[in-house]
C-alpha cells in the first residue's frame, strides 16, 4: 500500500526514519514522552517532554484527552477524547502544531483510545454508536496528506468499548470491550444490572475471530497490554460491590483461554476495584499495572505471575516500557523512573512538571 507522504518532511527526515525512526535521530536514545496533562486551572493540554525535563510543546486543546497514540514513521500523534468527547487532536510532534481537530459524526462519540496501522496509512478508534446507546463501533480514518479523513466502522461486538491494541500480526485488534452503556453526551452508567464485558479479537477488515468473558459480569474490562509473544493481559475496573472478590486482572496466553492472572488477595485489596495502565517489558518478562485508587504501581513477572515489586504512588496514571523498565506519571507527585534491570527494583523522581498527568503516556 503507498504510503501518504507528510508535507513539508525534509529528504534528511525520510533517511532517519527508513533506519529506525525520527525520535532516536534527533534526540539519540532519549525518548519522548507523550501525554495528556491539566493545568491547575483546568485547562487541558497534549504535552510531549523528554525524560531530562525539557518541553518540547505544551499544546492547548479543547476538551480532555484520555490516550495517544504515535504514527509509526512520522512525527505525528493523536490524542484521543475522553469519553464522550466528540474531538481528538491530530499533532505536530517536532513542535506542537495542531494539525487537526478530529470531529466524529454527529451520532458517534469517541471513547479515549485509537491506535495507527504499521503501514501509517490508517487510524482506528473504539467509539459509541449513540442512535443505539453503548454499541460499539471501531471508526476507520485514511491518513491524507495532514488529515484524518473518516472512510467507515466496523461493530467491535460488544458495548462500551475502551483500548484497543495490535496483536504481534499486525493485521488483528484486540479490544476490550468494557460492557457499559452510556449515553451520547454522558458519563452515566446505564446497565450496571445487565454488564456485558468481554475481550474480542477482530480483524482490521471486520472480521471477528474471538469474543470471551470473565464470569463476573459487572467486571468491566477496561485496559490493555501486548507482549510479543501474543500474550494478553487486560485491566478490569469492578463496577459491583465493593466486598466482592473480583479479578482485577486477566490474560489469555497464545492458545489459551481469557481467565483470571493470579493475584494475591492482598494485592486484589491494595487496587481498590480498579486498575488504570498497564504496560508489558519484553525483554524482561515484567507486567506492570497502576491502581490509582490504592496508589499502587504494581510489577509482576509475567511467566510466573510472581509479585516482584509493589511501589507507593499516588494517583499513578500512565505506564509505559523504556529500555530499564517503566516510566510512571501520576495525577499528584511526581513522574518516576523504574529501573527493573536488577534484582531490587529502583524507582527513581523525574525532572517532569508534578502532578496533573492523565490516565495514560506513550514513549516514542
Amino acid at each position: 500500500m503507498k504510503r501518504r507522504v507528510f508535507l513539508g518532511l525534509g529528504g534528511a527526515f525520510v533517511a532517519a526514519s527508513a533506519i529506525g525512526g525520527w525520535a532516536l535521530s534527533s534526540h539519540g536514545e532519549q525518548p519522548l514522552l507523550l501525554s495528556a496533562r491539566n493545568d491547575a486551572d483546568g485547562r487541558h493540554y497534549a504535552v510531549g517532554y523528554r525524560l531530562d525535563g525539557s518541553c518540547v510543546f505544551a499544546t492547548l486543546v479543547n476538551e480532555r484527552c484520555h490516550d495517544v497514540h504515535a504514527h509509526p514513521y512520522l512525527p505525528l500523534a493523536v490524542f484521543v477524547g475522553r469519553r464522550p468527547s466528540r474531538e481528538s487532536y491530530l499533532i505536530d510532534t517536532r513542535d506542537g502544531s495542531l494539525l487537526q481537530v478530529l470531529a466524529t459524526p454527529d451520532d458517534r462519540h469517541f471513547y479515549g483510545h485509537g491506535v495507527f496501522h504499521a503501514s501509517g496509512d490508517w487510524f482506528y478508534t473504539t467509539e459509541n454508536d449513540t442512535r443505539d446507546a453503548g454499541r460499539g463501533v471501531l471508526g476507520i480514518y485514511r491518513l491524507e496528506e495532514q488529515r484524518l479523513v473518516r472512510t467507515g466502522e466496523h461493530p467491535t461486538h460488544g458495548i462500551g468499548p475502551h483500548q484497543l491494541l495490535w496483536m504481534p500480526d499486525g493485521e488483528t485488534l484486540v479490544i476490550a470491550n468494557g460492557g457499559i452503556r452510556t449515553e451520547a453526551d454522558s458519563r452515566d452508567m446505564m446497565n450496571l444490572d445487565a454488564m456485558e464485558p468481554s475481550l474480542v479479537l477482530l480483524h482490521r477488515d471486520g472480521t471477528l475471530i474471538s469474543k470471551e468473558q470473565l464470569p463476573e459480569r459487572m467486571n468491566s474490562v477496561r485496559h490493555l497490554a501486548v507482549a510479543a509473544d501474543g500474550t494478553v493481559v487486560s485491566g478490569q475496573q469492578y463496577e459491583g460491590d465493593p466486598l466482592d472478590q473480583a479479578p482485577l486482572l486477566a490474560i489469555k496466553r497464545p492458545g489459551q483461554a481469557f481467565q483470571p492472572f493470579p493475584v494475591s488477595e492482598a494485592q486484589r485489596l491494595t487496587m481498590n476495584q480498579y486498575t488504570a495502565s498497564l504496560a508489558i517489558h519484553d525483554e524482561l518478562r515484567l507486567l506492570a499495572v497502576t491502581a490509582p485508587r490504592g496508589n499502587k504501581v504494581l510489577l509482576w513477572d509475567l511467566d510466573s505471575a510472581e509479585l516482584r515489586q509493589e511501589i507507593h504512588l499516588p494517583d499513578c496514571a500512565g505506564v509505559s516500557a523504556t529500555k530499564e523498565g517503566f516510566v510512571v506519571s501520576a495525577g499528584q507527585g511526581r513522574c518516576r523512573l523504574l529501573d527493573c534491570s536488577s534484582k531490587r527494583v529502583v524507582s527513581t523522581p523525574l525532572e517532569l512538571p508534578a502532578g496533573l498527568w492523565d490516565n495514560h503516556l506513550r514513549l516514542v
